[in-house]
């Protein structure tokens, strides 16, 4: 499996806005293209000077992220929308082997 991480920072007052757009377009448009491959989304929100946001997708290997992005599967995937309320971000996501993952009971 391969855990893909991206992270991108937005001004206190753009945060629900930059929000809004990946909950409610960027996140519906990723699972509309129904990538083989892709297992899920996470996406995660830490205030402080700026807010930064954090997004984990899930694939089960770098041939299925390249299914998503392309060949250079490094490239951020920031529509345009999303980028004109972002202060900064990743131009490259990071990607990791999962080595170990489990799930705890309730």
């Amino acid at each position: 499996m391969i855990c893909r991480t991206w992270r991108g920072w937005t001004t206190p007052e753009n945060a629900d806005a930059y929000e809004r757009v990946v909950r409610g377009k960027v996140i519906p448009g990723i699972e509309a293209m129904r990538i083989r491959g892709f297992r899920h989304i996470d996406l995660m929100r830490r205030t402080g000077p700026e807010v930064e946001f954090l997004t984990i997708m899930w694939f089960d290997s770098l041939e299925d992220v390249k299914r998503f992005v392309g060949e250079d599967f490094q490239v951020s995937h920031v529509p345009a929308e999303a980028r004109a309320v972002l202060k900064r971000f990743e131009e490259r996501a990071t990607h990791y082997e999962v080595l170990d993952r489990r799930s705890q009971g309730s």
